[in-house]
């Protein structure tokens, strides 16, 4: 039986290496999932026991075909509700995360496809993250880190990675929605910074909150 905190590993194990190219280490999955690098150590014993891992002492660990399927439908469970609590309920995208990782365990897969079509079969929840089709497969788009823009240059806001809620509050204050419209005013690798024109709003971030924001090129 595959439970929720089978769920939680490998939902953490695809979010570690979406494109199924790296091992990861105990250490680093431990931290991801918020328990001991022992407790890490015996749930990956129980997932290579289930043959939904593949793991080797000191080589980390990776997700196999039937662990990596699992896990990207419950990527698709928790994204879909995301959107469904900001769309149709009206929650704050900044809000949503903490409710997404309780019910997406407790919704059916038939709940969730009608929250799908209710929504339009979207291809990206509140926050820009992709959300897999009902075939599992992720939507390919090319975005670029803000922080690797040029001055002058002119992008919309696709992804926010950093779902923390003070950050997400600052974006959203400082018009940094998604699909927002923003041209680079100013970059210092010197200052580790970055000015960008966002309407009404004139924003400057630290380069490493930029990375964590990505973008489209108009």
């Amino acid at each position: 039986m595959i439970t929720s905190t089978v769920e939680d590993y490998l939902k953490a194990l695809f979010l570690l290496d979406p494109n199924g190219e790296k091992r990861i280490a105990t250490g680093e999955l431990a931290k991801a999932t918020n328990v001991t690098p022992g407790s890490a150590t015996a749930m990956i014993k129980t997932l290579a026991e289930a043959g939904l891992v593949r793991h080797r002492p000191h080589y980390g660990v990776q997700l196999t075909t039937t662990g990596r399927n699992l896990a990207v439908h419950v990527v698709r469970r928790h994204r879909i509700v995301e959107l469904f609590l900001v769309q149709i309920l009206g929650m704050d995208w900044g809000e949503v995360h903490d409710e997404a990782e309780k019910l997406e365990h407790a919704v059916s897969n038939e709940v969730i496809e009608r929250m799908d079509a209710l929504l339009g079969h979207p291809t990206a929840d509140p926050h820009g993250d992709p959300i897999p089709n009902a075939s599992g497969e992720l939507p390919r788009r090319s975005l670029t880190q803000l922080s690797a823009c040029k001055e002058g240059d002119h992008v919309s806001v696709a992804r926010i990675h950093n779902q923390d809620t003070e950050f997400l509050k600052f974006a959203e204050e400082s018009g940094l929605l998604l699909g927002a419209k923003i041209t680079i005013s100013s970059k210092s690798d010197h200052a580790d910074s970055i000015t960008l024109l966002s309407g009404e709003h004139k924003v400057t971030l630290g380069l490493a909150s930029a990375c964590r924001i990505e973008v489209e090129h108009a």
